[in-house]
């Protein structure tokens, strides 16, 4: 098996996820935003963040290609953007949350996320990464997961292997210290009061828990 990983951004990479996919010996690419649009489906996705909003027109044959797999029941994970394309992809608008939502903050669990093959077995809350400043209304036929104080949809399950996440449980903190550093997001870092302590927790085990969950589903 091998996992297809859009990427918008070489910062934005798998992070936690490739060291897992790595020890479990399954091979994975990327597909960069400059590259040519691919035309063949993949037999797994892995959907990441960037910067750039979900309605950006470059964006436009990631949304083909996400619609196609949905159609085939190809299993999806889409993390911050890639879950608001997702999203999209079945007919919910995507949009400005109230506020910025960037750093560590607690995301809680709903009743139907107890009983979910990837989220079962987390404490809620659990403290997640978070970088994001849109959001979107939960689609339909979909089961909302989670939620936090700063953003009421921080997770769904559509269908059985196709899942949104809004927070960021791949990052390593060498990504978080990178991230604050790249002039792409000056303007976020800008709002901070304070750099962000990329080591105030620790979501290794988290991560794992999310992706091998995810991976037996398929």
């Amino acid at each position: 098996m091998s996992i297809l990983t859009l990427r918008h951004e070489p910062f934005e990479h798998l992070g936690n996820f490739a060291q897992i996919l790595t020890a479990r010996g399954i091979s994975f690419s990327y597909h960069d935003l400059d590259q040519p649009s691919l035309t063949a489906d993949p037999s797994a996705l892995v959907v990441l963040g960037g910067p750039m909003f979900a309605n950006d027109a470059r964006l436009a044959p990631e949304l083909d290609l996400i619609r196609r797999a949905l159609a085939r029941g190809i299993p999806i994970l889409g993390i911050c953007l890639g879950s608001q394309l997702i999203a999209k992809a079945l007919g919910a608008p995507v949009y400005r949350n109230s506020a910025l939502e960037i750093g560590w903050h607690p995301v809680h669990l709903t009743q139907a996320a107890r009983a979910d093959p990837v989220f079962a077995g987390l404490e809620s809350p659990t403290t997640f990464f978070h970088w994001h400043s849109e959001t979107f209304d939960v689609p339909r036929d979909t089961e909302l997961l989670a939620w936090s104080a700063g953003c009421r949809h921080q997770a769904y399950r559509y269908r059985n292997n196709v899942y949104g996440l809004q927070f960021h449980p791949e990052v390593t903190p060498e990504m978080i210290e990178d991230w604050q550093s790249q002039p792409v997001n000056c303007g976020d870092v800008a709002t901070l009061d304070r750099p962000l302590d990329p080591k105030a927790f620790d979501q290794e085990a988290t991560a794992k828990h999310i992706l091998e969950n995810w991976l037996s589903t398929f």
